[in-house]
């Protein structure tokens, strides 16, 4: 198979179909597991693609489900075997957060407020070392270098001539005053998030500290919207431990008008990249 082949994104379809199947015989998780002899979670695990799944795997299910043709069967192994591969990242080693890295390279836009720091995937790389550095104080240097490698990796989305990632980031004004790094490394941010600001596939809004109340307080989220519309969008709650996903239609749903609110009620673009400047001729009068 082709090394294109974005395993997270077919764990992702291969998921949704077998749950498909699993509906369609109208049987519940806990009954497949019970015929199975393995535990719910792992028939949980496995249709939302957070769990690599075995060809065995898939055989097994479809013969609880009595799946009859064979091209059927033969396709969806294919499948297994595909999400069985290794992405890109892989080769930076055990990277907490690959799930969204498999899903972010394979989304066709992604729409992600931050209050707190720079959009990831319009950092600098001495900004974004200063960041990894100081959010994971006892990281070795290894693990910090290896971080931010893996995160400026993921920026050639934005730089790809024949398939960019369509962006919108809602950025706090926080995010655009907490020195990170230096006063040196925050202009060369400001004037780095300018720049790519004005690129035709990528929106800039910042949220003023004078809007007061919004409806982003609660913290930092993605959404990631995919070409296929097999590929169900996806909301993205990053964490300490652990993450979220959030594929509901109705958490969806609930996440995508909370950011409508967000983009109406931050600066347009116009009035961010004046905003920006101002803040960036405070760091070279500092």
């Amino acid at each position: 198979m082709a090394s294109s082949v974005n395993p997270t994104v077919r764990r992702r379809r291969l998921g949704q179909e077998l749950r498909r199947l699993r509906e369609q015989k109208g049987m519940t998780a806990e009954e497949v597991a019970d015929r199975l002899l393995v535990s719910q979670s792992k028939i949980s695990r496995l249709e939302n693609g957070r769990r690599s799944i075995s060809q065995r795997d898939v055989r097994d299910l479809c013969g609880v489900y009595e799946v009859e043709d064979q091209r059927i069967v033969e396709s969806l192994m294919q499948m297994a075997k595909e999400s069985r591969q290794q992405g890109w990242w892989h080769a930076f080693g055990d990277i907490p957060y690959s799930v969204y890295i498999g899903l972010e390279t394979d989304a066709a836009s992604l729409r992600v407020y931050e209050p707190q720091v720079m959009p990831g995937l319009l950092q600098t790389p001495e900004y974004a070392e200063a960041v990894v550095a100081g959010a994971l104080p006892e990281a070795s240097a290894a693990d910090v270098e290896k971080r931010v490698k893996v995160r400026l990796r993921r920026q050639d989305r934005i730089h790809d001539p024949k398939n960019p990632l369509r962006l919108w980031a809602v950025v706090d004004e926080a995010a655009l005053r907490r020195t990170v790094g230096g006063k040196q490394i925050m202009r060369d941010q400001l004037e780095r998030l300018l720049e790519l600001s004005r690129l035709p596939h990528v929106t800039v809004q910042v949220m003023p500290f004078s809007m007061g109340a919004h409806p982003g307080l609660n913290g930092q989220y993605a959404i990631l919207e995919f070409p296929d519309a097999a590929d169900s969008t996806v909301v993205y709650l990053e964490g300490v431990t652990s993450d979220l996903y959030l594929e509901k239609a109705s958490d969806v749903h609930s996440y995508s008008v909370m950011y409508e609110h967000l983009r109406a009620q931050a600066l347009n673009v116009e009035q961010t990249r004046e905003f920006i400047e101002g803040i960036a001729k405070e760091y070279t009068r500092g």
